[in-house]
């Protein structure tokens, strides 16, 4: 299927909300990392999915900051939006908000941003839309992707070289 040429930010946001119980907590009462992680990659695949209309993969978390602490009871929004393109590769935005649901207190609590791969039906990378972004904040996530991007690169050469290191004392 032939994709189009470009296709709106808007497009591919995707959102996402939970109440957390407490078997979703540690003994802090607070919502487990790994839980939330879990979240962000499905909340960032669906928008990857949806923006790209083919299966994807997750390449890379680039990062996971945790900034307020998400409690029993609270409400947890993720809201998931493709920032950049590549030509088969995606970087997406999770944004991640507690509320309070008894104060309607809410904070922004993690923020992520992923990189997903696009596949065709025999599971090879296929090329996908431009992203467009209109407003400011779509705009300055587009315009700073190219920075994250190369950050990324760099990462990913330190990780290939150390499993080489680690494949080598393995011997």
């Amino acid at each position: 299927m032939q994709q189009p040429e470009k296709k709106m930010m808007k497009d591919s946001i995707t959102i996402k909300t939970s109440l957390v119980f407490p078997p979703d907590t540690n003994h802090h009462g607070t919502l487990f990392g790994g839980k939330l992680m879990g979240y962000i990659d499905d909340v960032a695949s669906i928008a990857a999915i949806k923006f790209a209309r083919n299966p994807v993969v997750t390449a890379s978390t680039d990062s996971v900051d945790f900034i307020k602490p998400i409690r029993v009871g609270d409400a947890v929004t993720l809201t998931a939006i493709v920032t950049w393109t590549g030509t088969s590769s995606m970087e997406v935005f999770v944004k991640v908000t507690s509320e309070n649901l008894l104060t309607g207190e809410q904070a922004i609590a993690a923020l992520s941003f992923l990189t997903f791969v696009a596949l065709d039906e025999d599971g090879k990378p296929t090329p996908v839309p431009q992203v467009v972004p209109e407003t400011e904040e779509e705009k300055w996530l587009n315009e700073t992707a190219n920075k994250r991007a190369a950050h990324r690169k760099i990462r990913k050469q330190e990780s290939k070289d150390l499993a080489a290191f680690f494949a080598q004392s393995e011997n």
